[in-house]
Parts: structure tokens; sequence; C-alpha cells
């Protein structure tokens, strides 16, 4: 088979991919990603702050509270993002998880930077000061924890990863009590690093003022964008929709239907553009991926133990990009 792959997906990464000093390797080192981390950063009255917890060995916030790790992830996965075009490499797509979502508008021109870290400053505002819950990575089909939802009504679906990858979403008591089920039942189950219950219901209401939303002006994506909020590509006419990109932050993420339709367009190299490998190990499980008519590769380690890490992995990432794509200029 044929190795090169001609359209190169950004897989952009959200809540849970965190970890401290991620992708830190590459700051003050690439230029364009240093850049674009400076920018992101300067748009928030904290940007100092953010820089100093995310780039120290104590940070005075750690990196799993929503203060830290949303700032940081849309940091990260657009700074990344960036970097990768300024490599040469147009992208055929954009595939966002959660907040990796907004970071792909965000490249894909549908918001200017200073808009979508308005809607990233908002949404820590609004989620901070409510009560503590998680996400709970379950390996079963969401048939499987159906009957123990119907027992615990207040946990939902907060994402569908994978065919047996399912994210339950709720507050801290209730999604304890449901994990304990699972377990008891010999259902293999495993904590998100989120200390609040994102893509759950429970947030809605924290979302139902739109005033900031319809005073930000949705431009017609420039790349084609794709949403595993509502599992299709998004046109002009969609990313105009103020209540679409309200409700993110309590509805769930579809990431596996979304990226099945995905890989039907072409051949693909799926490029993790953000902290760790959590979505290109979830892609190569796709029978597609798993066959050869796609490839994945991850911009930055799954932990990094040293800065040569970070600059090392980006270093072979590139490598494999120019060797398995036909990216039309190199810088």
């Amino acid at each position: 088979m044929d190795d090169t792959f001609r359209d190169v997906v950004l897989l952009l990464p959200g809540q849970g991919a965190q970890y401290p000093r991620m992708g830190a390797g590459l700051y003050a080192g690439d230029p364009v990603f240093t850049d674009a981390v400076d920018r992101c950063l300067a748009l928030f009255d904290n940007g100092d702050e953010l820089r100093a917890d995310w780039l120290g060995d104590h940070p005075a916030i750690g990196i799993d509270d929503v203060r830290r790790a949303q700032p940081l992830l849309f940091t990260l996965d657009y700074a990344l993002g960036r970097m990768v075009m300024s490599w040469g490499v147009r992208p055929a797509a954009l595939l966002g998880h959660s907040v990796g979502e907004l970071a792909a508008a965000a490249l894909a021109g549908v918001f200017t930077l200073e808009d979508a870290v308005a809607v990233m400053r908002d949404r820590v505002t609004r989620i901070a000061p409510t009560p503590p819950g998680g996400l709970l990575t379950v390996a079963g089909t969401p048939d499987d924890v159906r009957p123990f939802l119907a027992r615990h009504p207040t946990i939902a679906v907060g994402a569908l990863n994978a065919p047996r990858q399912t994210v339950l979403a709720g507050l801290a008591g209730p999604l304890d009590a449901i994990a304990a089920d699972l377990r008891h039942a010999g259902i293999t189950t495993m904590p998100v690093a989120a200390h609040h219950p994102f893509h759950s219901p429970v947030l809605a209401p924290l979302f139902h003022d739109l005033t900031l939303y319809r005073q930000i002006t949705a431009h017609p994506p420039q790349v084609p964008l794709w949403s595993a909020f509502t599992r299709t590509r998004l046109e002009a006419d969609t990313v105009a929709d103020a209540a679409l990109w309200a409700s993110h932050p309590a509805a769930p993420v579809h990431f596996w239907p979304t990226l099945d339709k995905l890989l039907f367009t072409g051949r693909h190299l799926l490029l993790e553009t953000g902290p760790g490998k959590s979505l290109t190990t979830i892609a190569r499980r796709h029978p597609a991926v798993r066959l050869g008519h796609h490839t994945t590769v991850a911009l930055l380690p799954a932990r990094s133990r040293t800065p040569d890490d970070d600059r090392q992995q980006t270093a072979r990432a590139r490598e494999q990009l120019r060797a398995a794509t036909t990216a039309p200029q190199w810088a």
C-alpha cells in the first residue's frame, strides 16, 4: 500500500489531557509556539500567573484545577497548531475534543483569538465556583452503563471516546457511587483528571445567558472544522449559532462517531496537536487505522520528564510528517 498520506488532520485534546509542564520544553525554543503562547496568555487577566504555574515546578494552583487546565489546554492546543501550520502544513480538517474544539475554531478562523479567549475566560469564571464533580472513564458501551445510570439519575454520559470507552459525568458524590457499583459488577473504571462535572447537564443552567456569545462574530471556517458536539462538519450557518458554543461545557462529546465520519473523507495522517497521546491512542483502535488507511502521530510525549522530551518528540513528529504527507510547502 502507498505510504503517502495526503491529508493532515489536527486532533486537539481537551480536559484530562493536561499534565504538569506540558509542552514547556518548546517555550522560548520555538519562536512561533512561544509567540502564540504569549499572545494567548496576554489576553487573560492573570496571564503571568498562568505562565508561572505552567512553567514552574511548584505551581500555586495545580494543573487539574479548572482555572489552570482549561486556559492552558486552550493555549497549548492553539500554539501547537500555529507551530505546525508554520511548517507549511495546511490541515485538511480540524477535530477537537472538549475545549480542544474552541482552540480548533480559533485556528480555523471562526473566532479571532481575542474572542476565543473571551469565551474561555467566561467558561472558567462560570464553572470554577460550582460544587466538586468529575469525569469517569468506563470500559463499556453506553448500553453497558445504561442500567447503572437508571440507578444514578444525576449522572450522564459525558463523552463517547470509543466503542468501549464511555465517559460519565456528574457531581462528586453520585459519581463515586456509580463508580463503586460499576467496579462491583466487574466493569473497569478510571477517573479523568477533572474537578468539575464537565459535559454534564448539571452545568447547563450556568450557560443559559447567551449575551457574550451573541456579541461575538463567528466567521465561516477557513479550514474544515468538525464538531464532536454536532458529529458533523460545521458550516457557516452552524458556527454562527451562539447557543451551540454556549452549550459545550454541558453537552456530551461524541468523539468516536465524529472521527468515524471524518475518516471516510480521505486518507489521513492524524496529528495530535496538544499534550499527550490520548486522541491518537483512541484513533489507533479504529478499523480503518488498523488496516493502514490512516496513520497517527503525536506531537508531544505522553508525559515530559525533561524539556528535551518535548523537543525530541516534536522533532520526530515533524520528520514523520515530512515522510508520510505531501504537504505543499515545508519551512
